[in-house]
């Protein structure tokens, strides 16, 4: 026991003698004068404090490794139980666990300055975006005559101010833009939209340019903010003004002759005799260019188109042969289902 509680002891005083910050001596007695101080505990020493500083703090990387393999060696003889032997008793063994203790406490304090490895657990996974809607495509979009939009038309969904907004938008065009312009297609809604179509004629495609849309859409704000004032109107509007898309629905026959030089998508239904098939699969499509339009007889003739999708039935980078050249195909006005422009050319 008595070996056990020396053990103990000298390992305390190992820890406060590393503890105590001596600077390093610069004369016999400055660097001593606070030494009996630091060092009163330490039990057994029989030298004078000026030896005991020069002897442990010879230098301060010196003094540390020897302190620290002291410290280890007693630490490992206590852990043994070589101090204690065979016939320990119980107190012997707690002061052994003790030294142990105290032992296992500085070793990982005076560890070589390596941290710990701190392993975090991996990041949570990302939750799953929001399933939203696909939006339909202008090519999706089921296309009628008449129906507001591409279609041309006007759609006033019994409104009962859809009769003034659109005569404010006809007298917009009469008062400020010229023959040329036109109105494709109207519509509103009850919540208060407004959906204008102009459509110029003396263009290709029918399209206005983007300073004679602006131009309509601010006279025509204007003209509806009087509207309301006068109370003719119960509620302020959102309006979008627009040009009719390149792929408008053509109307038959009306529109057929301003786009005969332009390669259209004709959609039609196979007539036998003066009657129409009604069956859906004799319903077929080609690209033609308008040849003829009898409209007292209220049918018109067509041609094959000179672009790529009609040149390839005549093989790879061959032009239209004579047999299609020479091929007419005549359709009533009621057989054709569906006009629209055909934009690729090539």
């Amino acid at each position: 026991m008595a070996t056990a509680r020396r053990t103990t002891q000298a390992l305390r005083e190992l820890l406060a003698r590393c503890s105590t910050k001596c600077h390093r001596r610069a004369s016999p007695s400055s660097s001593c004068s606070s030494a009996p101080a630091s060092f009163s505990t330490l039990r057994g020493a029989t030298s004078s404090p000026a030896s005991r500083c020069g002897r442990l703090l010879p230098a301060p990387s010196a003094a540390a490794a020897a302190v620290r393999a002291q410290t280890r060696s007693l630490a490992s003889t206590a852990a043994r139980g070589g101090a204690a032997g065979p016939g320990a008793t119980d107190d012997e063994d707690d002061s052994e666990g003790e030294a142990q203790e105290w032992a296992v406490e500085w070793e990982d304090s005076e560890d070589e300055g390596v941290e710990p490895e701190v392993i975090l657990p991996p990041p949570p996974p990302p939750p799953p975006p929001p399933r939203r809607l696909a939006a339909l495509s202008s090519n999706q979009l089921v296309l009628q005559i008449g129906d507001g939009g591409d279609g041309g038309g006007v759609v006033l969904r019994d409104v009962k101010w859809g009769e003034r907004a659109l005569a404010a938008a006809q007298e917009v065009l009469a008062d400020h833009f010229g023959d040329d312009f036109a109105m494709f297609a109207f519509k509103v809604s009850p919540k208060g939209y407004v959906y204008v179509r102009i459509d110029k004629l003396t263009t290709r495609y029918g399209c206005p340019g983007v300073e004679e849309i602006e131009k309509f859409n601010r006279l025509y704000k204007q003209k509806l903010d009087e509207i309301i004032e006068r109370g003719e109107i119960p509620l302020d509007l959102a309006i979008e003004v627009s040009s009719p898309g390149a792929e408008r629905l053509l109307k038959v026959p009306e529109d057929l002759d301003r786009f005969k030089d332009m390669a259209m998508r004709l959609q039609y239904h196979v007539e036998d005799g003066d009657d129409l098939v009604p069956k859906q699969n004799l319903l077929k499509d080609g690209i033609f260019l308008l040849e003829s339009v009898d409209a007292q007889a209220e049918h018109c003739v067509w041609k094959l188109a000179d672009v790529k999708e009609n040149r390839a039935e005549a093989g790879k980078g061959r032009p239209l042969n004579r047999k299609q050249r020479d091929w007419r195909l005549q359709t009533s006005f009621k057989a054709v289902k569906k006009v629209t422009l055909y934009l690729d050319s090539n």
